[in-house]
């Protein structure tokens, strides 16, 4: 099962390299801003023949290669739930997934809240379910550094992790910090692509509230949240931007990295990621795979299995209103 699920993590990652290109330069165009201001709520095929098989889609927002390992569990219990085999891949970025939801390559997708509406929006995609994360169902973006002399205005402090935080940050309840941003102006930072709700669009519109504009700093591109955090504490930039709190993540292989990099500032809460289901399975369908999810999603294994995969610790019917404030946030930094 394993060797099958990297072969198709590849297939899928080669055949969709170049279409995730384009996707995220036309979001990065504003070209989807004509699009629908109402929340998009997804549709259905009723007409749809059921499924023999099922492919579950998944962004990167660490490393691929664990995520291929950790995703298992959740295709095991789906597959055993459903009847039918479902499998995971792994997609060569955000914008990837959303259309290998949309050409039908895969009919379940994890996606980030921006992505969920995209692909509602341009394919029908059902915005299904939403993730809880120790029972929240929204997250703030944090903005860390390995300079808090700079950017602490008051003596970083241990939060309950045992990792430093300063200007009020230890909570994880955005916005803090906010007056401290206007001191990126010069920086090199640590960001990800466009697409990305926590490591690009939240902070850089809380960089504008502020007057600072990306060509105000020195962005250092990375893939993924777990190397924007590396890229700080190995000196590569001074400021970076992620979900709160990826340094968890990076800890595991390099213990000290809660004291060399501090969290300074963390912005407006984002509406967590989720689930989207292809517009071209049938209502019914749609159903049974949301009631699988969440079945699976209140057992001790199931907690265990998502937490692996993106830090999950349980999934609710999706708000699709509150999806909206992440294409809200992303048109006002011209991103559409």
């Amino acid at each position: 099962m394993k060797k099958h699920l990297t072969l198709g993590a590849i297939a899928l990652i080669g055949a969709l390299a170049l279409s995730a290109c384009g996707v995220s330069q036309d979001a990065a165009d504003g070209n989807s801003s004509s699009g629908p201001s109402a929340a998009c709520a997804g549709s259905s095929t009723d007409s749809a023949p059921a499924p023999t098989e099922l492919t579950l889609a998944l962004v990167p927002s660490g490393d691929a290669k664990k995520l291929v390992d950790t995703v298992k569990p959740l295709e095991t219990a789906l597959t055993s739930r459903l009847g039918i085999p479902v499998k995971g891949v792994i997609t060569a970025d955000y914008q990837a997934a959303v259309e290998a939801i949309g050409s039908n390559q895969a009919q379940i997708g994890m996606l980030p809240s921006l992505q969920m509406s995209q692909a509602c929006d341009k394919y029908g995609a059902k915005p299904a379910l939403q993730t809880q994360r120790k029972t929240k169902s929204s997250y703030a973006a944090q903005m860390f550094t390995n300079d808090p002399a700079k950017y602490c205005k008051d003596t970083p402090a241990p939060g309950p992790n045992g990792m430093l935080y300063c200007n009020g940050t230890a909570s994880g309840n955005g916005p803090a910090g906010a007056e401290q941003i206007a001191k990126l102006k010069g920086a090199k930072v640590a960001m990800l692509s466009s697409a990305s709700p926590a490591g690009y669009i939240f902070p850089v519109a809380a960089m504008k509230t502020q007057n600072v504009a990306v060509d105000d700093v020195s962005p250092i591109k990375v893939t993924a949240n777990d190397a924007s955090v590396l890229a700080v504490y190995k000196g590569d930039a001074e400021v970076g931007f992620s979900y709160w709190d990826a340094r968890e993540v990076v800890k595991k292989d390099n213990p000290d990295v809660g004291q060399k990099v501090v969290v300074f500032a963390l912005t407006d809460e984002i509406p967590n990621d989720g689930v989207s289901l292809s517009s071209k399975l049938s209502a019914d369908w749609q159903q049974k795979i949301s009631a699988a999810m969440l079945d699976f999603a209140k057992t001790p294994d199931g907690v265990a299995a998502l937490t692996a995969i993106y830090q999950i610790t349980g999934l609710q019917p999706a708000d699709v209103a509150s999806l909206k404030k992440t294409q809200d946030a992303a048109r006002s930094i011209g991103l559409g």
